[in-house]
């Protein structure tokens, strides 16, 4: 029986999410969580000391969600069933690979209708303004935020509940949640956000490589690894440069380049050497690769919870 409830939850969770991807029609975790990081910035942000405010309320509310999530699956252990039900749930909640993935198939089809479709399609999962960016540009975006996504959507948080549980899955979420909502370096977050930010980078260092790893062997260009080691830190990110630079060898393209963000220029340091058009085989490559490392970290994960049994 430990060992159904050990693996049983993630599996069920995990194919949850490649039926379904995001319940839009039903409550999701991330939209209270929102509700909670806002309230206490409104509350917060203000006056002296926003540093170490920021930072005491990034740190309170990662161990709140951690230790509610731990209470909760202690609360429903006595029955086997409620508790596989309740936490394949949890784990559905916190797994994000199939939506975006969709979101990227859109893009390209978007695209090859027409720039209009394209920028307005692009624009549900970028931040860059999106308002002048040619075809080449949409789909590159559209590609780099799939790698990245692998990570920060599906690898990291399986990394985390191979490591600490349910509990850590959820509070990993949290922490990414965090970091999307409060830790940008502009004058309302630069302070107040601060360790939040650097939290989400101690958080995904590990899943950011583990993920460009994972990447390279599924696809079976092992002589890819120096490559990932060359352009992988190249990245305004210390942890996205590594699955955009597994993906930009794996396509033998190039990522990365000067983007508008809220009208002003950011330039990014290019990832990758051969600057080539995308057509719609390259997307269905890279989802390919998206869902074999899914795989592969699944597998690795049911290993490394049942080992905690031995």
């Amino acid at each position: 029986m430990e060992i159904l409830v050990a693996i049983l939850p993630l599996l069920i969770g995990w194919f949850l999410d490649l039926k379904f991807g995001d319940p839009i029609s039903l409550p999701h975790p991330v939209i209270w969580f929102g509700k909670m990081i806002g309230c206490c910035e409104h509350s917060f942000n203000k006056g002296k000391n926003r540093k170490l405010k920021g930072g005491l309320t990034a740190i309170g509310l990662i161990l709140t969600v951690f230790i509610l999530t731990w209470m909760l699956v202690d609360l429903v252990s006595s029955s086997i069933w409620i508790s596989v039900t309740v936490q394949s749930i949890l784990v559905f909640y916190c797994l994000a690979g199939t939506t975006l993935v969709k979101e990227v198939r859109m893009v390209f089809k978007a695209t090859d209708n027409s720039l209009e479709e394209g920028r307005a399609q692009v624009g549900r999962i970028v931040g860059r303004d999106t308002a002048n960016l040619s075809a080449h540009e949409i789909r590159t975006a559209a590609l780099e935020t799939l790698a990245e996504n692998l990570s920060d959507g599906v690898i990291a948080p399986l990394f985390w509940y191979a490591i600490l549980g349910l509990p850590g899955m959820v509070a990993y979420k949290m922490i990414n949640t965090l970091d999307s909502m409060i830790g940008y370096k502009n004058d309302r977050y630069r302070q107040f956000g601060y360790i939040a930010a650097k939290i989400d980078d101690i958080a995904n260092y590990v899943p950011a490589r583990l993920t460009a790893i994972l990447m390279i062997i599924v696809s079976g260009e092992i002589s890819l690894f120096p490559f990932v080691r060359k352009f992988g830190h190249k990245h305004a990110s210390p942890n996205s440069g590594y699955p955009e630079a597994a993906l930009a060898g794996i396509l033998d393209c190039r990522f990365g380049g000067t983007h508008d963000y809220f009208g002003e220029s950011v330039y990014k340091p290019y990832i990758g050497e051969h600057d080539r058009d995308f057509d719609y085989s390259d997307v269905i490559k890279a989802i390919s690769i998206n869902r074999k490392s899914e795989v592969l970290m699944i597998i690795l994960t049911c290993g490394v919870r049942l080992l905690f049994l031995l």
